[in-house]
């Protein structure tokens, strides 16, 4: 974890299969105390060991804040992602100890807003789980629309109409059910917020609608944490701390700092938060930006890399490191 990351050591108390690809895992302290309270739409980072190598992802907390005796996550197993999640699948039991991060929250509720409009998309649904309990506890306004594959893929689905009813409108891709999300955005009462998490290609659609409908920038809020992608090895110059590294097919730039002895700051490793945003001292090649925090201004200018997601290809590159 990064200096600027404070641990947790937990247990993990319980591991429920939840459909074909998906499995909650539940958390609690080791020394038996009450975890640290959080607010809907917080996450934490999972350190996982596996062999020689040290994976951090960042997971949603889906538990009620009301209730700090545990902490839950759901992770969806990714056959040909980087590993994380058939770790978590595959070597995660009851009774294993791990060390996870204190939650942080860059996908908040705003509570000034009139009304709260959610939209998820398949294993986006779990900060809602948490964001939904917290505005059912103080009466807030809310409606959730979730989107799914199929019936028996949707997360938690029929819980969450169990729970709210008429609050949660169920879309199935296999039934050819769409969101009419124009007509649902042109429809809300002024002072209403929009919060959306899900598949990349998601978030983009309900974003630039949004923008076209005329809601303000500060009332669209979206989470998605970008997995670093895998692509042709290259080497980077660290100038401050004086090492030259190599960056693996399937290693981010962030892991390679990290396992060079070199500690940056994060807070998500999914290029959203700017934590861990570093200075481009010269480079003589191509940047492969892959991050939802720096400007396209930014990303064309070369000065600036977010290394927890966004590669490079060429000759040199020298980080203010």
């Amino acid at each position: 974890m990064s200096t600027g990351t404070t641990k947790l050591d937990v247990v993990v108390s319980d591991v429920v299969p939840v459909n074909e690809l998906v499995t909650r895992f539940h958390f609690r302290r080791r020394d038996g105390q009450l975890l640290p309270t959080f607010s809907g739409g917080a996450h934490v980072v999972v350190e996982m060991r596996d062999g020689e190598r040290t994976r951090l992802n960042p997971y949603s907390l889906m538990g009620s804040p009301l209730d700090t005796r545990e902490y839950t996550i759901s992770v969806r197993r990714d056959d040909v992602g980087r590993g994380g999640s058939l770790f978590m699948h595959r070597h995660v039991r009851p009774g294993i100890e791990m060390v996870i991060s204190y939650p942080v929250n860059l996908f908040s509720l705003d509570l000034r807003a009139r009304k709260h409009l959610m939209l998820a998309g398949g294993i986006g649904i779990t900060p809602f789980m948490a964001q939904t309990a917290q505005l059912a506890a103080d009466g807030g306004n809310f409606e959730l629309h979730y989107t799914c594959r199929t019936a028996s893929l949707g997360t938690y689905a029929d819980l969450l109409r169990e729970r709210y009813d008429r609050r949660v409108r169920l879309y199935h891709d296999d039934r050819d059910e769409r969101i009419e999300l124009d007509r649902l955005l042109s429809s809300q009462p002024l002072g209403t917020h929009l919060y959306v998490c899900g598949p990349s290609g998601m978030i983009g659609w309900v974003r630039d609608r949004a923008a076209a409908l005329g809601w303000p920038t500060e009332t669209v809020h979206f989470e998605h944490f970008a997995a670093p992608q895998p692509g042709a090895p290259f080497d980077v110059t660290l100038a401050v701390s004086g090492k030259t590294i190599r960056v693996g097919e399937q290693q981010s730039l962030l892991e390679a700092i990290e396992a060079a002895g070199v500690d940056p700051p994060y807070l998500c490793r999914g290029g959203v938060c700017g934590q861990c945003e570093t200075n481009v001292i010269a480079h003589d090649g191509n940047f492969i930006h892959n991050d939802h925090w720096l400007s396209e201004e930014e990303h064309r200018c070369g000065k600036k890399i977010m290394p927890c997601v966004s590669r490079f290809e060429g000759r040199s590159l020298v980080l203010e490191r």
